[in-house]
């Protein structure tokens, strides 16, 4: 368990984990599974892993990559975060994830709105494709929908 314990606590100063993918990672290395849990656990419990501080920082480093909130989401679930902590987490009807979205379209596309609907479409293609809502997309790229 003591040689179990330092694995993860090296993994967890590389970066933050959640604690089931640390549980994930763990098992993979071939360790018994009720020690896997106990170590985790017991990391948990001591404050050394936590989902809460895991979930602040992918927020953090994908809204400054430029990703929406609908790519942040599914990034935590496949981290095995819960729908629950999740929602907590992120509110899709913040107006940051607008101030968000408008500085990734200028970034790739420039400040000017769209000129026709082809253009208008590849633009949306790609905003959505950061994970940005259709209602976002729609409130930025749309003459007269700004807030």
């Amino acid at each position: 368990a003591r040689a179990l314990r330092a694995a993860a606590i090296r993994q967890l100063a590389r970066r933050e984990h959640s604690l089931p993918e640390l549980r994930v990672k763990l098992l993979r290395k071939g360790h018994p599974v009720a020690v896997v849990a106990e170590v985790v656990a017991r990391l948990g419990r001591e404050g050394l892993a936590s989902d809460e501080r895991f979930c602040e920082a992918l927020l953090t480093a994908r809204s400054a990559r430029g990703y929406g909130p609908v790519r942040i989401q599914r990034d935590l679930q496949e981290k095995g975060i819960t729908a629950e902590a999740i929602d907590r987490l992120l509110d899709f009807s913040s107006g940051e994830w607008l101030v968000q979205l408008r500085r990734v379209k200028q970034k790739k596309f420039g400040a000017a709105l769209p000129r026709d609907p082809a253009e208008w479409a590849r633009q949306a293609r790609y905003l959505h494709s950061r994970g940005f809502t259709v209602d976002q997309i729609q409130r930025v790229l749309n003459p007269g929908a700004e807030d």
